[in-house]
């Protein structure tokens, strides 16, 4: 399964020099957050594939229009084509803002998961906006990873890790690619895709 990742800013290669060609050999478009609505259902309408997506900190217009045709995947395990995606978007709550969660916050949201993994047994992808603590996250409060990821990672050891939040263009401290344990972390800024059945991912991992 070929996945297109994507978050915290639109791309021009997909969206003003729109191709349909592009598309070509895509099975499955994943948003990790901070990216406008407008965007996404203008993705779903022209790939003619699903498009999954969770909230970034800067989501709080999908409340009123959030976008046509696409499927939120916060707070559960969703299936498609038999991976199992789980969901947790947000940011660490650095001011009022809605789509953020102190650590202790998140926490008790993935404990509200225990019934869907245990049915699901486990899951295959973890998409995030924030990035896992100490894991390509930042220092300052805004953009620190939480803790209780690496925890999920550690106990269900899923395939792949998507994340946004920490721009790339932020610093060369901000790496694409990671890996923890037996997870591979994908830093979704922007536009990357990968073969969800590839062994090395970090050699086919591409942005075009």
């Amino acid at each position: 399964m070929k996945i297109l990742a994507i978050a915290d800013e639109e791309s021009k290669y997909l969206w003003e020099y729109f191709d349909k060609r592009i598309f070509e050999g895509i099975d499955l478009i994943i948003s990790c957050g901070d990216l406008d609505p407008n965007y996404l259902s203008f993705l779903v309408t022209l790939s003619s594939v699903p498009v999954l997506y969770v909230h970034g900190n800067h989501d709080g217009k999908y409340d009123d229009s959030p976008p046509d045709g696409c499927v939120c995947i916060e707070d559960q395990i969703y299936v498609y084509q038999g991976v199992r995606i789980l969901g947790l978007g947000g940011s660490m709550r650095y001011n009022s803002g809605k789509y953020q969660y102190t650590d202790w916050q998140m926490k008790q949201r993935a404990s509200k998961l225990k019934f869907q993994l245990f049915r699901k047994r486990g899951f295959d992808i973890l998409v995030t906006h924030a990035p896992a603590y100490q894991l390509n996250d930042g220092r300052d409060l805004p953009h620190q990873g939480f803790q209780v990821f690496r925890t999920l990672m550690e106990k269900y050891r899923p395939k792949y890790f998507l994340h946004g939040h920490v721009h790339l263009t932020y610093g060369r401290c901000y790496k694409r690619y990671d890996k923890y344990e037996d997870t591979h972390i994908i830093n979704a800024y922007e536009r990357c895709v990968f073969e969800f059945e590839d062994e090395n991912p970090k050699d086919s991992l591409s942005v075009w």
